[in-house]
């Protein structure tokens, strides 16, 4: 489709310079073009015909480059073509219509045969003819080729292992997932460790035994407590098993050697001690180190504190001396061969050292959620860490000009601003973020780092709308409420309070009187009351009473007056049901109003006053929300 018709011929009925460029651009005469109605009226088109080609041709030139456009995180090269891989490509089977097609791609050249299991196929080739021939021959050769077929088996051999053991099995999908694409013939099998490493903290044994071995971890049916046993899904299948798993406990057995270690190690020194060494661990190149984070999060979440409820007397504390130690376990052994148990080994660190429950279940709950679905802290001190901590990590990144663009998250700032959704609705915390987010921006500044161009309160603008994205994908997805009702709600936020229970129950309130079928029809006649007062050029007066031409004008006036009492008082009690029947009671009137006046009568003093009293009425909607974001239904 090209240009209009009538911006394509002159009044001769000549060709303009668009119809002459456009068929110029498609390569097609300007005679040839063809006029052709559409909903928008008439519009030129350039038709043309591209010639099929057979579809081997095609495969023969694209398959290559969907060879060489796959990336992985870790890639190797292993000869002169210098492509990049995640193993070497040793041969290609392709075959189109039960013929081979010949490309080639990484110094291969692809044929027909292939082999099986590296141990169980023989080595043997074996010649494939088509996609079931494939599956067939494979599996001769010890390689089972659905996925799901060996999802099921290796779950069934795991249910069947742990029913005879009497044990039970951790769950852990993730580590399925890996079992699964890791195995070509998969085979479960039970191995165990010595019961003295038990007495380490039951998170080191099983994040040893998943992130180094890839093994599941087992409990004891009775007691729940972690048993000195595990699984491993190995990709082989021969007589004595037993071979394969001598040799997984050894190496497990060092593992946890080497964990029992630094678990010893580290409790050698308080947690206190090394919270003083944070000075020497950067957090970011320019934003300092990590005692300058921690002690941003001290402050923060002294704020944080003040601002919730203080029912609980000795949150302050707690949260203090929590946020104090928070870091510390960044310099322990344990942390450094497994970052992932940071916050988890600083809770164990610190009831090691006599630290209170409260402060210890703090520390270790500081990094919850931990993804987008995790386990949120559940103790309030916990809630109040993960909030500071998160919040000074995007204040942070913001003030120096690393703020997430497109797919661009390298800090996850994204999953920080989620967490905060989830911490703040999930627990219904009734807090104000936007003074929150002011003082983690006053702190940041206060360490001295160089900010990036722009105002702090264009910043702060920016940080609001960054966790009002994640808000309205929350609510989008959780609560699906409409997008027009997400925006309603937020874009008449910024400049007031930011919080985030009640802006998704001012959301669910508007969700549901959307269902009323006077509520289209109210919108519409606010919209047009909203259009008047925006558009229009006038000089806002008090109304004056006394200049009403017509009764409908003094109805609307009083309607206002009384329903906007009504609405305030249902406002200050949170009762937005209510508030909302209040506008919506007004519809008639608003009706009445626009079908008994023309609003921009002549006479200005006239005008200036109508249009004063549509802004009475443009200001109590707005009072509750931006309404000029609904989209009126079928429009």
């Amino acid at each position: 489709m090209g240009p209009s018709k009538a911006v394509a011929f002159d009044q001769a009925g000549q060709p303009t310079k668009a119809a002459l460029g456009f068929a110029a651009g498609h390569g097609v005469a300007v005679q040839e073009l063809q006029v052709r109605h559409t909903p928008k009226g008439e519009y030129l088109f350039a038709v043309k015909r591209e010639e099929g080609r057979a579809s081997s041709a095609v495969l023969f030139e694209t398959l290559p480059q969907l060879v060489s456009g796959l990336t992985f995180p870790k890639a190797m090269k292993w000869n002169e073509s210098g492509v990049r891989f995640a193993r070497p490509i040793r041969w290609m089977v392709v075959l189109y219509g039960g013929k081979v097609l010949p490309i080639k791609a990484a110094g291969i050249t692809a044929s027909d045969q292939t082999k099986g299991h590296r141990v169980l196929g023989g080595g043997k080739w074996g010649t494939v003819r088509d996609a079931a021939s494939y599956v067939r021959l494979l599996e001769r050769q010890g390689v089972i080729v659905d996925p799901q077929r060996r999802r099921e088996l290796i779950e069934e051999q795991i249910g069947a292992i742990c029913h005879k053991a009497g044990l039970q099995l951790n769950d852990d999908e993730a580590l399925v997932d890996e079992a699964v694409y890791a195995t070509e013939q998969p085979q479960a099998i039970i191995g165990s460790f010595k019961d003295a490493y038990l007495e380490m903290p039951e998170e080191i044994l099983m994040t040893s035994m998943k992130e180094h071995q890839g093994f599941f971890s087992l409990r004891q049916k009775t007691t729940g407590k972690l048993a000195a046993r595990f699984i491993a899904v190995v990709n082989n299948r021969i007589k004595d098993m037993s071979l394969i798993r001598e040799g997984n406990e050894r190496v497990l057995a060092a593992r946890l050697a080497d964990a029992k270690f630094f678990f010893d190690e580290d409790q050698k020194i308080p947690l206190e001690e090394r919270a003083k060494k944070l000075s020497g661990v950067t957090f970011h190149r320019k934003l300092g180190t990590m005692a300058q984070k921690q002690e941003r999060i001290r402050k923060l979440a002294a704020f944080i504190t003040a601002q919730l409820d203080g029912s609980q007397a000795e949150l302050p504390r707690v949260c203090d001396r929590a946020a104090a130690l928070s870091k510390a376990d960044l310099l322990t052994g344990i942390v450094g061969e497994f970052p992932e148990l940071q916050g988890v080994m600083g809770g164990e660190y610190a009831l090691h050292d006599g630290e209170s429950t409260a402060v210890a279940q703090a520390i270790r709950e500081q990094y919850l959620p931990k993804a987008i679905e995790g386990v949120l802290p559940k103790t309030r001190a916990g809630q109040v860490l993960s909030l500071a901590d998160r919040l000074d990590s995007i204040a942070s990144f913001f003030h120096v000009g690393i703020v997430p663009t497109g797919s661009e998250d390298p800090f996850a700032l994204r999953r920080h601003a989620t967490a905060i959704v989830r911490v703040v609705l999930e627990e219904n915390l009734r807090i104000d973020l936007r003074p929150c987010i002011d003082q983690a921006m006053e702190i940041v500044a206060e360490d001295g780092f160089s900010g990036a161009p722009g105002l702090d309160q264009e910043r702060r603008l920016r940080i609001t709308e960054f966790i009002f994205e994640r808000l309205r994908h929350y609510s989008r997805v959780l609560y699906t409420l409409r997008d027009d009702v997400i925006d309603s709600v937020l874009k008449s936020s910024h400049a007031k309070s930011v919080d985030l229970v009640d802006l998704v129950q001012k959301m669910k309130a508007i969700e549901a009187v959307t269902r009323k079928p006077e509520f289209d029809p109210l919108i519409v006649g606010f919209k047009r009351a909203h259009r008047l007062v925006e558009k229009e050029q006038w000089e806002r007066v008090p109304v004056d009473d006394t200049k009403f031409l017509d009764p409908s004008e003094r109805t609307l006036h009083q309607a206002v007056a009384e329903e906007g009492q009504k609405m305030g008082f249902a406002l200050s009690g949170g009762d937005y049901q209510r508030a909302l029947n209040s506008l919506v009671g007004l519809r008639p009137i608003i009706d009445t109003f626009f079908e008994a006046v023309m609003v921009n009568a002549e006479d200005k003093t006239v005008r200036n006053n109508r249009l004063s009293l549509l802004k009475e009425v443009d200001d109590l909607f707005m009072l509750f929300a931006d309404f000029s974001q609904i989209v009126v239904q079928g429009r």
